[in-house]
């Protein structure tokens, strides 16, 4: 099977050692990361979302699906995973057509989340959630892409009683329902990541670092895992800046928050000589 160089490249990454794929938030966020050497970004729901004055799950499908198109433009020649939530559905057909509308922007991979974004009901009922990955699964088989397919067990973020307990259930689930990539956010030992690792059954474990965690790259590599990503963190702490500098400003009259604030002297240089080889 032919595939584009993206997803070549995308399906190579994962085949063994262990990775970073950081999460630009827009245009010129993907481009300074791929200026740094990385072989392949994802996009960051929350981190879009705050761009557009919106909170993360509050982006429209098609406003989504027009921002997967521009990381996809800015780096053409790297593979963007799309952070594509529960799908913008809730029922398996509706989940497989929109799978379809986000292969069409040229991702190179996609994520299905099990949380419903809802209070109460946080998470789909498993055998629902199963289904959704079958049907993910098979529109993404309908494309012929190779699109690599990872399915999220959301159980540590969602406050699940028995947070590893059911994403092991539902990783071994996702695994055997043909998802390419397994992914249960929120562990934060090796011993927690391993034992997803494990769940796996010997398909490739994204890894979600956040906050102070403690555990390094080659830590995160020693539990097995194969792909580590940021989610929302870069954007995060670009907003950490921005809000502490703006409150010195408000609150106390200081520009103290701008020291040793020299962002542009790198960032100028750096889009003049991209935008020459671009042209």
């Amino acid at each position: 099977m032919t595939y584009s160089p993206q997803v070549d490249a995308f399906r190579k990454l994962h085949e063994s050692g262990c990775f970073v794929m950081p999460n630009p938030w827009d245009e010129g966020s993907a481009r300074w990361l791929r200026g740094q050497s990385f072989k392949a970004l994802a996009s960051t729901s929350a981190g879009f979302a705050f761009t557009q004055a919106r909170a993360d799950q509050d982006v429209p499908r098609e406003m989504m699906l027009a921002h997967l198109a521009d990381l996809v433009k800015a780096v053409p020649d790297l593979p963007i995973n799309a952070d594509f939530e529960n799908g913008y559905a809730d029922t398996p057909d509706g989940v497989a057509a929109n799978v379809k509308l986000c292969i069409a922007t040229g991702v190179a991979g996609l994520s299905i989340e099990d949380a419903t974004g809802r209070a109460g009901e946080t998470l789909y009922p498993f055998e629902l959630a199963v289904e959704r990955v079958k049907a993910a699964r098979r529109a993404v088989d309908e494309t012929g892409s190779g699109v690599l397919l990872t399915a999220r067990a959301e159980c540590f973020l969602t406050g699940h009683p028995e947070p590893l307990k059911e994403a092991v259930r539902r990783i071994e689930a996702f695994a055997e329902a043909g998802a390419d990539v397994l992914y249960a956010p929120g562990p934060r030992t090796v011993a927690d990541i391993g034992a997803i690792v494990a769940a796996a059954g010997g398909k490739p474990v994204n890894a979600l670092v956040y906050g102070d965690f403690g555990l390094s790259v080659s830590d995160i590599a020693a539990a097995g895992a194969r792909r580590i990503s940021i989610g929302g963190a870069l954007a995060r702490a670009a907003w950490a800046a921005f809000i502490e500098a703006t409150r010195l400003i408000a609150e106390e009259g200081s520009f103290k928050g701008f020291a040793g604030n020299g962002a542009s002297a790198p960032l100028n240089p750096f889009f003049r000589d991209d935008l020459k080889a671009r042209s």
